[in-house]
């Protein structure tokens, strides 16, 4: 690999036309900076100077030696401008993967904080359930009496519990259940239900771990392919659907929305922070704007 410093030395000689005036500014002596043009055209292979007179001009390889560098130098200059922003807190990008659940409800919110708070911060927001990269931050859900979550290891990531989500249920006004304050996960054992999960993940398996604990399967009627759609086919009287209550926001007219025991279904929700960003201002602040939000 060709060293950085006699590169830019190569480019100095030719900017300034100097040898001397190059090694001043780069702070060698002129002896030491002959002597590392020399090394560089030993490591290339190639006469990059030669000397006119009493001084040195590049040749055709040294000038285009020169110029294909540029691109080079021009990006240790932006990963220089990198190192600055780091050093005051502000970060060039930040993605968070998040669930749709809470992206709908709290994400709007902090996105706005992180925003006016951090103005040179590049933002990037994936969907969790379409996301297969490496995010710095993320939301994990999780079943409590599964164990712990199945992604973000510790090992690799800073945990933060936010909250625990219990799930509803949600019927039609005119359902003998809307009249109940809590509604028994038994007395769903008969009922056509809608489905609210695009994929087999972790907030289908808190309901089917309940129903199986309550000594049932439920009998999905409609595959609705996400929480919204299935609390328009709520409101047609259909069946009933289960969701957390997060998502139990701005129901649609005549969706009533119902406690559920014997058991509760509920899910964790937690934020995994990569561990080398952890202390990073900008990702500490989405951590906290985030666990205000959860508290309210």
């Amino acid at each position: 690999m060709l060293d950085i410093t006699r590169l830019q030395l190569l480019r100095t000689v030719i900017a300034t036309g100097s040898l001397r005036a190059s090694a001043a500014a780069l702070g060698y002596t002129p002896s030491a900076a002959s002597q590392q043009l020399a090394a560089l055209q030993r490591q290339t292979g190639l006469q990059l100077v030669e000397r006119v007179g009493r001084g040195i001009e590049p040749t055709a390889a040294g000038r285009a030696l020169a110029t294909e560098s540029e691109p080079l130098f021009q990006e240790l200059s932006r990963l220089d401008g990198v190192v600055g922003d780091l050093r005051e807190g502000r970060m060039g990008s930040l993605s968070i993967s998040y669930v749709t659940s809470v992206g709908a409800t709290w994400l709007p919110p902090i996105v706005d904080a992180l925003r006016c708070e951090f103005p040179d911060l590049r933002l990037e927001l994936r969907m969790a359930e379409f996301d297969t990269g490496q995010p710095d931050i993320q939301i994990v859900v999780s079943d409590p009496r599964s164990g712990p979550p199945e992604t973000a290891p510790s090992a690799a990531a800073v945990m933060h519990h936010l909250v625990s989500d219990p799930y509803l249920v949600v019927v039609r006004d005119d359902d003998p259940l809307a009249g109940h304050t809590d509604v028994r996960m038994t007395d769903l054992a008969d009922r056509p239900w809608i489905d609210n999960e695009l994929n087999d993940d972790v907030c289908r398996r808190v309901v089917l771990n309940a129903c199986a604990s309550a000594g049932f399967t439920p009998r999905f009627q409609v595959h609705a392919p996400d929480y919204r759609m299935a609390l328009a086919f709520v409101a047609t009287g259909i069946g009933i659907t289960v969701l957390p209550s997060l998502a139990a926001v701005d129901l649609p007219p005549r969706a009533i929305a119902r406690n559920l025991i014997a058991p509760t279904p509920i899910r964790d929700i937690a934020i995994a922070v990569r561990k080398p960003i952890a202390d990073h201002p900008a990702a500490r602040r989405t951590v906290d704007l985030f666990t205000a939000v959860a508290r309210t």
